[in-house]
């Protein structure tokens, strides 16, 4: 589709101030959407909401369809009377300036178990609505809370390793566990509702002051997610449920074995028999809570890099087709009453970044999607792709992105004559050269211009966001209450207006 002329900051919100480690859903998110409402932007746009787990990747969740409970602000379970200060004591000495995961975790769980337990007492208020949600949402929830509840059960570990009747889904031993573990099914279920609560009174107050929030869905799931385990049918498993063929991406300029991501691969043609249903679902659900959808590795869905999955490393795999227009035309088709407005299309953001091969530029021409382009990629030579002169308005311009480094960051470890180059192409001395690049996006012709709020606040490659290849250390930067400055908002408000955005 066709997106009006606009602009954003991209901010996950782990990354707001909070004192309780961790940013959330709570009143410094609120203070953000009128921070960014006064800057003239009108998007936000984040990375995936799902509950993290393996290296607290947002991109490697224990379900597709549901929320971070890290992500619930105390201060909301507070007005609820879900929570006492009291109960927020152990919360305080947490850091303020990044996520430390590791200390989070742990008291984070308490505290959600601690308003469990006060809804356990006294649920008067809250059962109507608890009772609703759990059964709007059963298609998903009975799945993911029985699988949150069995992986609490066994250790926290894999579902791989749990004993085979749970493993296969056998209706005895699932029937057996819904019994005996039904107080934890039920506290995951709550902490569901409340993320979804909170989440929603966000997106109404974001979207009443005319910002749009841009969520991320990454195209594969992870292994250790309920996703897999309640469909085992609709991926490569063996008959263990074990992957036989896993993701990546070949070797290249930047890692000469390739990426190994190891999630499991889909089984189209199943996939394809049924309707495409578990992606009809999934999408119909993104909708429900974002305005426009970034789809993650656009380019799986017109070809995917098959390695086999007992290979160490992505040397040594196959392009495999995807299911191409198929399923993109399945969604436009089932997707269109009252979610999508009929004849604009897909609101829907391709993140084609890497190797765009013919059938990528089919796929995206089809259905209209505009594609991505990253200025700090650019600086190569005049006919970089990345560089504005040759955007095309149906595209996403972003000064950089959460996997790449910061723009000062960049500019302070470019290779010579990139450095150069961009210097000479921006006309600038590099002395302000994240805002030079935030300039350069807004001017350009992109309908979409978005800038990381580490690229607003001009930081260093210290506030890189995710290193693809290192494990752990990643995810944990945030902002301070006093980085939401009124001269910052008023330089966008003036870069929006001079560029009609």
């Amino acid at each position: 589709m066709t997106f009006k002329r606009s602009s954003g900051i991209l901010l996950h919100p782990s990354s707001l101030p909070s004192p309780y480690g961790i940013g959330d859903l709570g009143p410094q998110a609120f203070r953000f959407v009128d921070w960014l409402s006064s800057t003239g932007c009108k998007l936000w746009q984040m990375l995936p909401l799902g509950p993290t787990g393996y290296g607290d990747s947002p991109y490697q969740s224990f379900s597709a369809f549901a929320g971070n409970p890290y992500l619930i602000s105390p201060d909301n379970l507070l007005e609820d009377e879900l929570l006492t200060q009291d109960d927020l004591n152990g919360m305080k000495d947490l850091p303020a300036s990044t996520v430390n995961f590791g200390l989070l975790i742990p008291r984070k769980l308490d505290l959600l178990q601690q308003a469990f337990s006060n809804y356990r007492s006294h649920p008067e208020n809250l059962r109507s609505a608890f009772d609703y949600f759990c059964a709007e949402n059963a298609a998903w929830l009975d799945d993911y809370t029985l699988f949150m509840a069995l992986k609490e059960a066994n250790g926290s570990g894999s579902w791989s390793g749990w004993p085979e009747p749970l493993r296969a889904r056998k209706k005895v031993a699932l029937r057996k566990s819904q019994n005996e573990l039904a107080e934890s099914v039920l506290r995951y279920a709550f902490y569901q509702f409340l993320f979804f609560r909170q989440w929603n009174k966000l997106r109404a107050y974001a979207n009443e002051r005319g910002i749009q929030i841009i969520g991320d869905i990454p195209i594969f799931v992870a292994y250790d997610s309920s996703d897999v385990w309640a469909h085992p049918e609709l991926f490569f498993l063996d008959k263990h449920g074990n992957p036989t063929v896993v993701a990546g991406v070949p070797p290249d300029g930047f890692s000469s074995t390739g990426q190994l991501w190891g999630n499991p691969l889909y089984n189209w043609k199943i996939h394809k028999n049924d309707g495409y249903a578990w992606w009809l679902s999934r999408v119909r659900s993104s909708l429900k809570i974002f305005d426009i959808l970034r789809f993650d590795h656009f380019r799986g869905f017109a070809g995917y890099y098959e390695i086999p999955a007992d290979h160490k490393t992505a040397e040594f795999g196959r392009w495999v087709t995807g299911p191409g227009q198929d399923l993109i035309r399945a969604i436009d088709k089932h997707l269109g009453d009252g979610l999508i407005t009929p004849g604009t299309g897909l609101p829907i953001i391709a993140e084609d970044l890497g190797l765009v091969t013919p059938d990528v530029i089919e796929l995206l021409e089809a259905f209209d999607l505009p594609g991505m382009k990253v200025l700090q990629f650019g600086f190569s030579g005049p006919e970089n792709p990345f560089l504005p002169h040759n955007y095309v308005p149906n595209c996403v311009a972003y000064t950089g992105t959460h996997d790449n480094d910061t723009a000062r960051g960049w500019y302070e470890s470019a290779q010579p004559h990139e450095r150069k180059f961009a210097i000479r192409y921006l006309r600038v001395d590099g002395s302000d050269f994240a805002w030079d690049l935030i300039r350069a996006v807004w001017g350009s012709v992109a309908d979409i211009a978005i800038a990381p709020m580490q690229d607003v606040l001009n930081c260093g490659g210290e506030a890189r966001m995710n290193f693809p290849s290192r494990l752990g250390g990643n995810w944990e930067w945030r902002i301070a209450e006093s980085d939401l400055r009124k001269d910052l908002a008023n330089q966008l408000r003036e870069l929006n207006w001079l560029f009609s955005r």
